[in-house]
């Protein structure tokens, strides 16, 4: 399984600590046990927003493995080329298992795969699904700043207070949370990927 990072326009050093701090998600629980490749989209610039420029890079680093299943992880201004990059991909023959989008405001979000929205405060959470969801989304609740959803995984070597983003797992079909409703977003989304990984 291929894990895409699709950034969104900041600095790079955020990203990179987001990519270990999956790395350590990924290394430190079951989902280890199948190995996860992890690829970064490398662009903090306008790029992001570019579907063509996207699939062009999960081209070069993926070749033919068309049908190894690959999981998006986007932010920001990257869900924008994100969520165009993965209609391509399935274009193409690909299989994505599942496109995550975290603080995508504003952004459409339609497809035959499953769709996740992390949001930063509620406001969001509930007008973005409004351009499209699948089940199981997360909001931060207190509301963070914008970029502290993209720091929810930093290590507290980088960040002291980055993995307690608090805030509510929601299932947007039938309006309510689950049992266990309330968790970090760290938690929402090594949940996600577990689940992925073992579907």
């Amino acid at each position: 399984m291929s894990i895409i990072i699709c950034p969104g326009i900041h600095e790079p050093e955020l990203t990179e600590s987001f990519r270990f701090g999956l790395l350590d998600l990924v290394s430190n629980s079951t989902i280890g046990h199948k190995t996860a490749n992890i690829l970064v989209f490398p662009s903090q610039d306008l790029l992001v927003l570019s579907a063509f420029h996207i699939l062009q890079f999960l081209r070069d680093r993926l070749g033919d493995q068309l049908k190894s299943p690959i999981i998006f992880i986007s932010f920001s201004a990257g869900v924008v080329g994100a969520i165009g990059a993965a209609h391509l991909w399935q274009l193409l023959g690909g299989r994505v298992k599942a496109f995550i989008a975290i603080d995508g405001w504003g952004v459409p979000l339609q497809g035959n795969f499953p769709i996740h929205r992390m949001s930063h405060d509620y406001f969001t959470h509930w007008s973005s699904c409004l351009l499209g969801s699948g089940q199981n989304n997360f909001y931060a609740d207190p509301a963070v700043d914008h970029l502290s959803m993209w720091q929810c995984l930093t290590t507290s070597r980088s960040a002291s207070t980055a993995q307690t983003v608090q805030g509510w797992w929601v299932d947007s079909f039938i309006g309510i949370s689950p049992p266990k409703g309330h968790l970090t977003a760290a938690e929402f989304l090594h949940m996600l990927l577990k689940h992925y990984e073992a579907n």
